[in-house]
């Protein structure tokens, strides 16, 4: 089995579990770690782990939502890192004691049951990666922090059973926003971060009959909405939009098994005010 639990998204941190299980063994990977040691292990506790319970750390890129505590973390708790070289780099090469491994483009990682392909994605940082992780039965796509999609971006995605996907902002709530032109011409741009009609294209090009959900990620507290990012969706999709999962800064998301279609998705709790300004 195959499922994921985010438990923050935006861009006042990030970290999502994936987990995949054969029956006999459980692996769980951390995606990101851009929330505090604290909220870190009050949102696992959240979901019935501890942090003992992770068994390896991929960081897809250095923004700070990003990165947070990964070193101390790995350090503190001797977690396996992954990173890209770009990426470690960035962050001043730390010394991670043994316990980094350098990821790189299509190079498969293999984690107990659970095996995890890292893919190049266009973004303004050294060397951003995203995933592709299976079980050997379901696939599911993490596809966050991108200006827009590659072909090499596409083909990754493709024939995936479920993605968590970004949709950051409503075009027009940015350009209507208080953010400096500089910020709005970097949000918005062919580096920066995917719009929701960019998110609905993609997913209307790589959808099939075995996608079973589509969770909305990394949505801009100010230039976006959950219902415009899941009418977005929705209508690429021909579904109801009630289907679509949004993640939510303070509340993540619930357990979301692959290959599996969620429950209709209730209101949300209005986010937090961002630390950050996107």
């Amino acid at each position: 089995m195959l499922r994921l639990k985010n438990l923050a998204s935006g861009s006042a941190g990030n970290a999502t579990v994936v987990e995949a299980s054969d029956g006999l063994h459980t692996r769980r990977l951390l995606v990101d770690c851009g929330i505090g040691p604290r909220q870190l292990e009050t949102r696992l506790a959240a979901a019935g782990l501890q942090i003992g319970q992770i068994d390896g750390l991929f960081i897809t890129h250095e923004h700070s939502d990003h990165i947070g505590c990964a070193h101390a973390l790995a350090l503190r708790h001797r977690i396996p890192v992954w990173m890209s070289q770009g990426t470690h780099m960035a962050i001043g090469a730390p010394d991670f004691d043994g316990l980094l491994t350098l990821a790189r483009d299509l190079q498969p990682i293999e984690l107990g049951p659970l095996s995890f392909r890292p893919f190049t994605v266009p973004h303004d940082a050294r060397e951003p990666l995203q995933l592709r992780c299976t079980d050997g039965a379901h696939d599911l796509a993490l596809l966050t922090d991108l200006g827009h999609a590659t072909p090499h971006v596409l083909q990754q995605v493709a024939g995936c059973h479920a993605l968590f996907i970004e949709a950051n902002h409503d075009p027009d709530l940015l350009a209507a926003s208080a953010y400096p032109a500089f910020l709005k011409r970097r949000v918005g741009g062919a580096y920066g971060h995917l719009a929701n009609q960019a998110t609905a294209a993609i997913v209307q090009a790589v959808r099939h009959e075995g996608l079973k959900w589509v969770a909305a990620a990394h949505l801009s507290a100010r230039n976006n909405t959950p219902d415009l990012a899941r009418q977005a969706l929705a209508g690429a999709l021909q579904w109801a939009p009630e289907l679509i999962v949004v993640a939510d800064q303070a509340l993540g998301t619930g357990w979301l098994t692959v290959g599996e279609q969620p429950a209709p998705a209730g209101p949300l709790s209005p986010p937090p005010l961002p630390t950050s300004l996107f």
